[in-house]
């Protein structure tokens, strides 16, 4: 199952269409769905996140703790909307588009894709936009 929580006064509009997009992209890497949540918050929190477990003190968009069981996935993923936000404007693009990266980013670290060298940097950048193409398809 796929949730959705808020530590900002950010909101998903329409959390069913990306309940079900999250849900296509794991069973697009032959997964199975656990109990993943989403929390959508600001730097602030996540900074806080960042030092108190991974002893890092620097922002982030984005902190995953995986608590998958071989092909069951479950966790937790933290997203920064303010993070999301410059990003989207250092880059170029919408913050939608951007969002959806970010959030299809966590849920690839739980199927197994890693971000450390740089030829794993390539593969998780090109399995995040065909996993974003998959937003807009239509499944019977």
């Amino acid at each position: 199952m796929i949730s959705f929580n808020y530590e900002s006064d950010f909101t998903l509009d329409n959390e069913s269409v990306y309940a079900d997009w999250i849900s296509k992209v794991i069973s697009s890497e032959l997964k199975d769905e656990g109990e993943i949540n989403y929390i959508f918050c600001d730097d602030e929190y996540l900074l806080q996140i960042n030092r108190q477990y991974l002893d890092h003190d620097t922002l982030t968009d984005i902190i995953s703790f995986d608590y998958s069981e071989g092909n069951n996935l479950h966790g937790d993923i933290f997203i920064s909307i303010e993070r999301v936000r410059d990003n989207a404007l250092d880059f170029g693009v919408s913050f939608n588009e951007e969002l959806k990266r970010v959030m299809a980013h966590g849920v690839l670290h739980y199927c197994g894709y890693k971000d450390k060298s740089e030829s794993d940097e390539k593969l998780m950048r090109q399995k995040e936009e065909e996993k974003m193409e998959m937003f807009h398809v239509k499944h019977n």
